[in-house]
Formats: C-alpha cells, structure tokens, sequence
C-alpha cells in the first residue's frame, strides 16, 4: 500500500517523500521493462521523420520505456583493396538520454544507446513483424513476456491483475506447465460503423467463447497475435516468439503456438486481464484483413507443421486441430464449390432435357418435403449460423434478451450481406493460394477512418474475387430460368435459387452499399470520371496499379508466374467449363432446332473467332492509321458495321432466328471469351512469343469494361434518388459519423458553388 500510496502522491507532496518514490520506481523498473520494437527507428532518425520525434518525446515522458531498432552503419571495409564501405547491422537498444545541463531546450533530449549487437547481415529477411519481434527479444527480461500489438490498448486497473495472471506458470494445467497463456481482448471501435459492429462482435466471440473452447476441453489452442504471455526461457531456446520464413509464415503467430505445441509446451487461456483492441471499420480494411487471413491459412494448409501436428494429435485433438484451424477455410471452399456444382448440375439437367422428364414423374412433382428442404436450405445460407457464436456470447455476457435484440438489429443492418460477401473473400484468397501459392502480407493500416472508396478502387479489390464469381453465377440463373421456366413452376425455381441470387447480390453490389456517400451523384460522377482515366491509361515500367489498368491487370497475373506446372493445368482445366457451357447452349438455339450435328458446335466456335478478327482488326487500324487515313480507317469500320447486321437480317429472315436466339448467343459467347483469356493468361509465354499478347490485353480491356458498365449503371441509377444515400448512411452509420458526413456535404456543396461563381 505505501506503493499504491506513492504512485497517488503529486508533485509538492513528492519532494518531501522523494526517496519513497525513488525506491518504489527502482522496484518496478526491475519487475518490469518495456521494449518497443520499431526497426526503421534509425532511419527515421536520420532522415528527419517526424515520427522519430514522436517516438523520441515518448522515451523522454516515460523514462522507463526502451525502443529496440535495426541500425545500418557505414563502416570502412577491412579489406583495403575496396574503396567502398561495407554496411554494417546492429540490432541496438535505446533510452532518452537526460537533458543536458547547460541546455533548456526541449529538443536537445537524444536517445542513448544501452546495447549494441552486431549482426551477420540485414535481420529483415522474412516477414517484418515477426523479425521485428525476434530481433528485440534479447534485450528483455525476466521469465514472461507480453506480445503487444500497435493497435492495443490497456487499462490500468488491468495491470494491477498482471500478478495474478503470471501466477498461472507456476501451476501445472493437466500434465505440463503453460509454455504461453492466452487473453481475452475487448474490441473497441464496434461503435463506428455497422460493419465495425459485426467485425467487433466477430471478433469478441472468437477471443472469448471460442478461445475457452479451445484451451479446455479440446486442448487445441495456439497463438492468435493476441496479447498473450510467453514462457520467455521456453521460446528464447526454441526459435523465438514467432517464425519469420516469407510466404509460408504470413501467419506468423499461430505458427509460435504450432512450435510451441510441437515441442511439448503447454497452451491456455486465462481470463485475468483483458487488453483492448483496435479494429479495422471499413469494408476494404476488413477485405484485406480477411484476404490477409485466408492466404496464411492457404500457407498453413501446405506447411509441414500441421502436417507434424496431425500425425502427432491423438484422433480427438487432431479432429479438433483441424476444424479449429484450417478446416473452417476448408469447408468455405467447399460450400462455395457446392454452389458452383449444383448450377451447373441443374444446367445439364436442364439442357440435356432430363429435369423436364423428372419433373413430370408424379413422386417428384407432389413432393412437399423436397421444398420445404430447399426453403430451409436458403434460410441456413443467408448467414444465420455465422451469427450463431456471437449470439451465445452476447448471451452470457449481456443477457440472451439483450442477444436477440441485438441479432434483430444486426440483420436490420444487413449483417447476412456483410458475412455472405466475406465467404466470397475468404474462399477466392484461400483457394487461389492452395492452387498457386504466393501469399503476400496485406497492409490494412487499422486505421480509425471511414472514408468513401472510388469505385476504381473497389473494381481493383474485388473484380476477380468477387465481381467476376457474381457475374458467372448471375448468367447461370438467367439461362437455368430461360430453358426451365416451360415446366417448371415459379414457387419452385424461386425455392432453389433464392439462396443463390442472394449471394450473387451480395457479391456484386456490397461494396457499394457499404460505401460511405456511395449513392451520392456528385461522387458518383467524380468516380466515373476516375473510372475512365484509369482504364484508359496505359501501363509500363513505374507505373502504379492505381493509376493504370494495364498495370494492374498485369499485376493481377503475378500468381501464375509464380505457381508450378500443377497450377497452371488445373487453371486450364478450370477455364474449359465455359466451352461446355457453350457446348450445351448452341443446341438449344431456334435456328439449330432441327439438327444436332457436331459441325453447329464447330460453326459457333467459326464465328467466335470472326468476332475475335474482326476486333483485331480494328484494334490494328485503330494503332496503324495515321490521321490522313482515319476516312478510310471509317469506311472500313462502316463496312463492318452493315455487313454484321446484313447476317443479322438474313438469319431472322431464313431461319427464322428468334430475339431469345440473340440473347442466348450473347449468354454463350461472353464466358466462352472469358474461358480464352483465362486461359491466355495462363500460357502467357507461348502467347508472348506467338506474338498475340497485345490482343489478349485489349480482349480484356473491352471485358473489364464491359463488367464496369453493368456494375456502375445500377449504382448511378440509384444515386438519382437522394433518399437512397440519406438511407444508407443513417442505416450504416453511427450518429456521430452521420451528422459530421452531413456537415461535410453542405460545406463541400458551398465551396464547389463559390469556386464556379469564381470561374464566372
């Protein structure tokens, strides 16, 4: 208590009892030390970063704080034959230096260097944060050590429960002592926004009901990045805190609790303390954090420790280990893929003519039980079970009355849209590093902004992700109702798909809801501006995917160049469903009623590549043609232009070619141009040499554009309405964020109309 009572004392009670003071700060500074790591401190340093300067006024307000950082050091080569100097690397450790005596001035209180360790060579050679964590841990204390995060926050009547916590390594949890002990986290940014809210409540029940779970009674819990308290003698003697290898070790954290548990350590969780979190709050944030996620899930799935886990586990733990782990990932795929088969099953049924033969069989027509599955079926999909888990935690904690209110409130602010088009995230980066590998870290910054994405931004993070997905599936539905609509009910059709043009939906049009000011025209109009510029600019060497299409359809390719031949053959296998498809709806078409001879299929891939001439035909005049010639260059695209719609009239004249003809053809064609480039892109260095590369690229310039059309028209509908964005951030978007959105649309409205009566 005269501790307790020390800490209280202010400064004029302080000079009377300063050795009290003195003495109870010597015995924390030896019970405690605090070690930020930061490597590019030394950089910062000398190139004059602000953010040096913060975190140097940091060590001088808190005396006992120490920063860790990688310093690179010119030295003179020791082989006098060089005239150049070697760099150097030391892993050093800093604290403020004391103000000097002759000086008053704030700015002369410098750092001082404690250690300084020489290195072999640059420490960084893996990913950043847990280099950065290793390369510090020398220069701690003690027998336990707290992995803090940057986006984590304590409370002080939490650090008086530290003593208790650390008691734990001193008691025996089944058969061993704990090697690390795990914390619960209190997310505190669910207040921003209603996606914030579902990433909080997410995140609340996986570090608390699903933590408990996994630590008792499965006995499967590893590291989760949370501000959990290591053994530091276990792990300083068995590889650090966290592995650090590139690309297999993204997830560096639960590969700590992997090692851990390999070599016979012991995993708990304890709820002692709770330390408070930070959150990422805008649906692009949450999208790379999750792709983040999946990825190193992909990379967990193909790493050797799991694999060593699951030989080691007995049968429960290894069940338990698998479905806690990459298993939830796994069955997201596989959900997904469901879906995928069961269109294109319902397709083949469909156009082979069997579902119409079933349809009329009277044990299947009569058969109540059928539907009622189905409208089960979509109810479970539409996201309820991924509530689930955060119902019961609200539950136990709140009252299961604040738990249902809330579970109301959450589907009123579409949570099953939010969790729906995260299946989509997690199942495209998980699956995509399965087939190629090469998963990479994400920034998301976790920053505390909302902020409107252009909607150039939101094409470039969801086109193949989800964009593309929507669209496939959307032109499944259309066709599966235009050929089953004769005998079949729409009570049935509207059982089977309702699920599916849900998640089409979501997938196409989420980011735009989610959007801040997303259906206010004056951004809609800039966006499209945007939208222009950017997929009109091309590409090269040091231009950005922000700023050119070219370069970010390039870079969207960088996973096949880096995949093996297994990849590649099976984005070839993937990519040939399309020309079944195609297969399939050629003969369905009223002008080849009357035959089913293999030459239609042959004359529909004839007049594929008529298109596919005809636009590199005109690409080449357009490149080619000087502007003496554009007369000609004109005439020549005229003459195309009549001789396509003379076909056109001859074909509804003689054979009789239907309007639902043309739209079948346009059905069948689009994805068989798709399945081409997909598989271009695939065999990008025989194309390359064959010379065709530049028209693969302008082949998915016009689909890109094509694609944006048909997602920025119902967007730019719906901003016509202002009602339409006042809804959506009233519904979105807390009260605070609303009012200041508000504000700053009246005050941006006043500067646009004062700097045009300028111009005036």
């Amino acid at each position: 208590m005269e501790g307790y009572k020390a800490v209280e004392l202010n400064e004029d009670q302080m000079k009377g009892e300063r050795s009290l003071w003195t003495q109870c700060q010597a015995v924390a500074d030896m019970k405690f030390t605090y070690v930020v790591s930061c490597q590019l401190y030394g950089i910062q340093k000398r190139s004059g970063d602000a953010r040096a300067q913060d975190i140097l006024r940091l060590m001088t307000t808190y005396p006992s704080l120490r920063v860790a950082y990688i310093d690179e050091v010119e030295e003179p080569s020791k082989d006098k034959s060089k005239k150049v100097n070697d760099k150097v690397y030391y892993s050093t450790l800093v604290k403020a230096a004391l103000p000097k005596s002759n000086s008053s001035e704030p700015g002369q209180n410098l750092d001082q260097i404690i250690y300084r360790i020489k290195l072999p060579g640059p420490a960084i050679l893996g990913e950043g944060k847990p280099e950065n964590q290793n390369h510090a841990i020398i220069f701690t204390r003690g027998e336990g050590l707290q992995t803090i995060d940057m986006n984590q926050d304590n409370y002080m009547e939490e650090a008086l429960k530290m003593r208790n916590l650390l008691q734990e390594f001193l008691k025996r949890h089944d058969v061993r002592l704990p090697s690390i002990l795990g914390l619960r986290e209190h997310i505190f940014t669910g207040s921003v926004s209603s996606l914030a809210w579902f990433m909080s409540n997410q995140e609340t029940s996986f570090v608390t009901i699903g933590q408990r779970l996994l630590a008792n009674p499965l006995k499967v819990r590893f590291h989760y990045g949370h501000p959990d308290v290591f053994d530091r003698l276990f792990h300083l003697t068995r590889g650090g805190v966290s592995k650090a290898s590139k690309i297999i070790n993204l997830s560096e954290d639960i590969f700590a609790g992997f090692n851990s548990t390999l070599r016979e350590g012991n995993v708990t969780h304890h709820e002692y303390i709770q330390v408070g979190k930070g959150r990422d709050v805008g649906l692009n944030q949450i999208s790379l954090f999750e792709a983040k996620i999946a990825n190193g899930n992909g990379e967990q799935t193909l790493s050797r420790d799991l694999y060593r886990l699951g030989h080691r586990f007995d049968f429960f733990r290894m069940l338990s280990c698998y479905f806690t782990t990459i298993g939830f990932y796994f069955s997201t795929l596989i959900t997904v893929l469901t879906v995928y088969v069961f269109l294109y099953g319902r397709l083949y049924l469909v156009l082979s003519g069997l579902e119409k033969g079933l349809s009329t069989q009277p044990g299947i027509k009569d058969n109540k039980a059928l539907e009622i599955a189905l409208a089960s079926q979509s109810f479970v999909q539409i996201g309820f079970l991924m509530a689930l888990p955060m119902m019961m935690e609200i539950g136990l904690e709140k009252g299961f009355r604040t738990a249902l209110s809330e579970f109301i409130l959450m589907q009123l602010q579409l949570a099953p849209v939010f969790f729906t088009f995260s299946l989509g995230t997690k199942t495209h980066y998980y699956g995509r590093t399965l087939l190629h590998g090469g998963a990479k870290y994400r920034a998301t910054g976790r920053g505390f902004v909302v902020f409107h994405a252009k909607f150039a931004e939101n094409y470039r993070l969801y086109s193949r992700s989800h964009f593309v997905k929507g669209l496939e599936l959307m032109i499944l539905l259309l066709v599966y109702q235009l050929f089953g609509q004769t005998y079949r009910g729409a009570v049935a059709y509207i059982l089977i798909t309702v699920s599916m043009w849900f998640m089409v939906g979501t997938w196409l049009f989420a980011p735009f809801l989610f959007n801040p000011s997303g259906f206010e025209w004056q951004k809609i109009v800039d966006d499209w501006t945007d939208w222009n510029k950017w997929i009109s600019n091309r590409g090269g060497i040091g231009v950005p995917p922000e700023k050119s299409w070219e370069s970010w359809w390039e870079e969207e390719q960088d996973h096949l160049r880096h995949s093996g031949k297994r990849g590649i053959i099976a984005e070839i296998i993937l990519a040939l469903r399309f020309f079944i498809y195609q297969y399939g709806l050629v003969y369905h078409l009223h002008i080849t009623r009357t035959t089913k001879s293999v030459w239609v299929y042959g004359v529909s891939w004839l007049v594929i590549f008529l298109i596919l001439f005809v636009m590199k035909t005109i690409s080449v005049g357009r490149r080619k043609f000087s502007a003496n010639f554009q007369l000609v260059f004109r005439l020549i695209k005229g003459l195309i232009f009549v001789t396509f719609v003379s076909i056109l009239a001859i074909l509804i004249a003689l054979p009789h070619m239907t309007p639902k003809d043309i739209i079948v053809c346009i059905l069948a064609f689009m994805p068989t141009g798709w399945g081409l480039l997909l598989i271009a892109q695939a065999c990008k260095p025989i194309v390359q040499k064959a010379g065709f590369w530049g028209s693969v690229r302008t082949l998915a310039r016009g689909y890109e554009i094509v694609m944006g059309l048909l997602l920025f028209t119902p967007v730019a509908f719906l901003a016509w309405f202002p009602f339409v964005s006042e809804f959506q951030t009233r519904m979105l978007f807390n009260q605070a964020f609303s009012r200041g959105l508000q504000i700053s649309r009246i005050l941006g409205g006043h500067r646009k109309d004062r700097s045009s009566r300028n111009k005036e």
